[in-house]
């Protein structure tokens, strides 16, 4: 019998997931940080300062990115990590990741990138004081795998951060769906000249775990001290995580 999972509203078999979310991501690539300065109003580079205050990164720590993507985050860490520093770039996107190592290799960043899956990590155990993932936890067919990798490759005291969008304030659902169903990919198709990928990512923010629920996986996946912050009244949350 062949396992099922969800892509958007769409039920389909788990093996086409990946290959559906990357053609997305293909789509996508060249366009996704003017896309995502339109779509979030330019907020989602304040969620993103947020996580790096919160992650907290020190010269000298290893840190993972995964899900990279154009490289913000790894931008950040990077700089922070410096020399003696270790900062990964990591995606299962080909496009993405070649949009973030170019991005980086012009700030003048030489971190390593690598083209990887979350849900099987070719990392040693216990290596990184810190792993990120913005906005692509969502995408992912095995979540409580991605996770549990996630906390293997954390040494003790570690701490791992969830950055993705999530269930907004109940008095703000009904404009919120109309510009996520309506809007979105309308600018999608201007912009991008792809609507049906963004139409995707509106229903994807739609099936993928609520705050309360995310933090149940997280310690399910053998995390302590979880907790959570609504940004921007629910439209994202950053979770956080220690390996104790």
């Amino acid at each position: 019998m062949t396992n099922t999972t969800h892509f958007g509203y769409e039920t389909i078999p788990e093996e086409a997931k990946v290959r559906k979310v990357a053609e997305v991501f293909h789509s996508v690539a060249a366009k996704y940080d003017v896309m995502n300065d339109l779509m979030s109003a330019g907020l989602h580079r304040l969620w993103k300062a947020f996580t790096i205050a919160q992650a907290a990164v020190r010269p000298g720590f290893k840190v993972l990115d995964i899900a990279g993507g154009t490289g913000d985050l790894a931008k950040a860490f990077a700089k922070q990590a410096g020399l003696a520093g270790e900062v990964w770039l990591t995606d299962i996107n080909e496009s993405m990741l070649r949009v973030g190592r170019d991005r980086l290799l012009n700030k003048g960043l030489s971190t390593p990138t690598l083209l990887c899956d979350a849900e099987k990590l070719p990392f040693a155990d216990n290596y990184f004081d810190r792993v990120s993932v913005a906005f692509g936890l969502r995408n992912m067919t095995h979540k409580d795998a991605a996770l549990a990798e996630m906390r293997r490759v954390l040494k003790p005291g570690g701490k791992l951060l969830v950055l993705e969008f999530s269930k907004v304030w109940e008095p703000l659902k009904k404009p919120y769906d109309v510009y996520s169903f309506s809007v979105l990919p309308w600018l999608g198709k201007r912009i991008a000249g792809d609507a049906d990928s963004y139409r995707y990512l509106a229903e994807s923010i739609r099936m993928h775990p609520d705050q309360d629920r995310l933090k149940q996986m997280m310690q399910d996946a053998g995390l302590e001290r979880v907790e959570y912050f609504n940004l921007t009244a629910g439209v994202a949350a950053l979770h956080t995580g220690i390996k104790l």
